[in-house]
């Protein structure tokens, strides 16, 4: 993250946990999580590995499954659960090469973090990994990718979806595509694209903080041309045009903090690490982010506040790392 930052007193408390509310206006926190791979790959067909996925499930087997482990998403469930957020974003990667079984064996996770009004959800690269994509997709998590009233048709585009939490509202785009060995990039289209722009537009006019989540960041992140969001330009030139308050991310597996043009100044575009991984290498130890949202003096816009949470040394809790206005 950026330098400067300090180490907060006291956690914050959201509405959920009980903690006694502060004087004036009501805040709202909003977690942030990303790249969880909290499946194990058992079972499938050979059709299921006769392509890229079979070398996933290689780096599953040699290296992935000890980097995520099942003990920090224990810890993390925990130290969630002591800090109370409002709401909580996932921005992809549940699983580790996107087979129908390891789809629905990431509800449990789900459930375990809430129900669907209290968790959003977008996938990552990992959750459609190769082609074939099956033409169901991503069903068995709609109900957290959904509009409140709006049933989902699996064969019907879908992305952006808009979530209303407390005063935040969320947009949550789809990079996840099925690529080719080699390429772990993102794209989101024309259609998805232009959908986004009315309704950043509509949003605009409302007292909302608008939230963009999607897995890959528009902005290039440090990463190689082969993990980029390719049509990230269009993305950035909607953003310029139409504004957001904050945009979340994951796919990098470490923090980041850049900014992007806006029309009414800079947005913050805030990347988060792995939820789940040990950190064999600097920076990349798990985390989870806490975002609080304070209406702003006069009423006009919002203050946000984030704090880093990270895991110990130990390996199954997580302490206060750092905290950054937005």
């Amino acid at each position: 993250m950026a330098s400067g930052l300090s180490r907060p007193d006291a956690p914050w408390r959201g509405r959920r946990s009980g903690g006694t509310p502060e004087p004036g206006p009501i805040s709202f926190t909003l977690a942030h999580l990303s790249d969880l791979h909290v499946t194990p790959i058992r079972g499938g067909s050979l059709w299921d590995f006769a392509n890229k996925r079979a070398l996933g499930r290689l780096s599953w087997l040699r290296k992935r499954r000890h980097e995520h482990r099942p003990e920090i998403l224990g810890g993390l469930l925990a130290d969630l659960d002591r800090q109370g957020p409002d709401h909580v974003a996932l921005t992809g990667d549940l699983t580790n090469v996107g087979l129908r079984s390891e789809i629905e064996a990431a509800l449990p996770w789900l459930r375990a973090l809430g129900g669907p009004s209290r968790v959003s959800l977008v996938p990552g690269n990992h959750d459609a990994y190769a082609a074939p994509v099956e033409p169901r997709g991503f069903a068995p998590w709609n109900d957290y990718m959904g509009e409140p009233g709006i049933e989902i048709d699996a064969s019907r585009y879908r992305f952006p979806y808009v979530r209303r939490a407390g005063p935040i509202a969320l947009i949550g785009l789809s990079s996840a595509i099925p690529t080719p060995v080699g390429l772990a990039s993102g794209r989101l289209g024309s259609e998805q694209l232009e959908d986004l722009e009315a309704r950043l537009e509509a949003l605009g006019r409302e007292p909302c903080c608008r939230v963009v989540l999607i897995h890959h960041p528009p902005v290039g992140a440090g990463q190689a041309p082969r993990r980029r969001l390719t049509d990230a330009p269009a993305l950035r030139a909607v953003l310029a045009r139409q504004g957001a308050e904050l945009i979340l991310h994951g796919h990098i597996h470490r923090p980041s903090v850049e900014r992007i043009e806006g029309p009414a100044g800079p947005i913050p575009v805030v990347g988060v690490a792995s939820s789940s991984a040990r950190g064999r290498k600097p920076g990349r130890r798990a985390s989870y982010h806490l975002y609080r949202f304070d209406p702003a003096a006069g009423g006009r816009g919002f203050r946000i506040r984030l704090r880093r949470r990270v895991l110990e040394p130990s390996g199954d809790r997580f302490r206060e790392d750092q905290e950054l206005p937005l």
